[in-house]
Order: C-alpha cells, then sequence, then structure tokens
C-alpha cells in the first residue's frame, strides 16, 4: 500500500482517538482495512465500558471480524495510532491480520519492538509491520492528553 493511502487510514484512526479523548479516554484509535474499505473501527473504552479488554485495537478487529462473519482476517491491515499492547498483539496474531500500520511507538507496553518482539517468536502468524505512520500526530495526541490530566 502507498503511503499516502497509509496516512489516509491513519487520520481515521486519529479521528477516532480524538474521539476517546474527549470522551475522557486514553486517545488511540484503530481502523481495520479490507483492500480500499475500512471494515472495522475502534477506538479506547476501557473507563466507558469499565472493561480492561476495551482497547482500540480489540474493539476495531471485533467489529471487522463481525463485518466478515469470519475471525481470520488474513487480508486486512490494522492503523493504530499507538504501538500494540501485549494484548492486543496477541489478538493480532490470533486474527492472522496481515499486516500492522502504527503512528507512535509505546516505550512502555509496544509489543513491536519497544518493549519486546512479540511478533517475531515463533507463533504461526507474523503480521508485516510498518512503523512511524503519522507518528508526531499521535504523540501529539497522547502527549497532550496526559499533559492535561497533570494540571
Amino acid at each position: 500500500m502507498s503511503a499516502a493511502k497509509d496516512a489516509g487510514f491513519m487520520a481515521e484512526a486519529l479521528r477516532l482517538a480524538r474521539q476517546a479523548g474527549d470522551m475522557g479516554e486514553v486517545p488511540v484509535g484503530a481502523v481495520v482495512v479490507l483492500g480500499d474499505k475500512i471494515i472495522g473501527r475502534g477506538y479506547n473504552r476501557r473507563e466507558t465500558d469499565r472493561d480492561p479488554l476495551s482497547h482500540a485495537e480489540i474493539n476495531a478487529i471485533r467489529e471487522a471480524s463481525a463485518h466478515l462473519g469470519d475471525w481470520r482476517l488474513s487480508d486486512c491491515t490494522l492503523y493504530v495510532t499507538l504501538e500494540p499492547c501485549p494484548m492486543c498483539t496477541g489478538a493480532i496474531i490470533n486474527a492472522r491480520i496481515g499486516r500492522v500500520v502504527w503512528g507512535a511507538d509505546d516505550p512502555k507496553a509496544g509489543c513491536f519492538g519497544s518493549v519486546c518482539s512479540l511478533c517475531e517468536m515463533p507463533f504461526n502468524h507474523r503480521p508485516r509491520t510498518t512503523r512511524g505512520c503519522m507518528a508526531e500526530e499521535s504523540s501529539a495526541l497522547l502527549s497532550a492528553f496526559f499533559a492535561r490530566l497533570r494540571d
């Protein structure tokens, strides 16, 4: 996929992240794309749902799976504004997502290279990856959110 198309889909993930931030959630958004069509959208809803599993990626994967009527998302790309955590990386592997594109690296919980590289372990699936797509915008959104919490 071209860098311009990646940026277009990441822009939608950022829109969802802003929506999460407006709700008082950590501003992370995600979309699942099949071909040129978004089939799953999600944003963090842990506080709203009172559910530790309600991460942006999980919510987008659930919607995409429901849309396709299948748990296998091997022809799909997941765009997410923050590098996936261990739980979401496990879901990505288990859903067989073909490619993962993320914005900001997560030095505290990122499992695509920041803390560890789960996808380099000998699991039955390894998605292709692209890091740093619209990283500045993703990082700025997170930084502004946490700065507001500290004020």
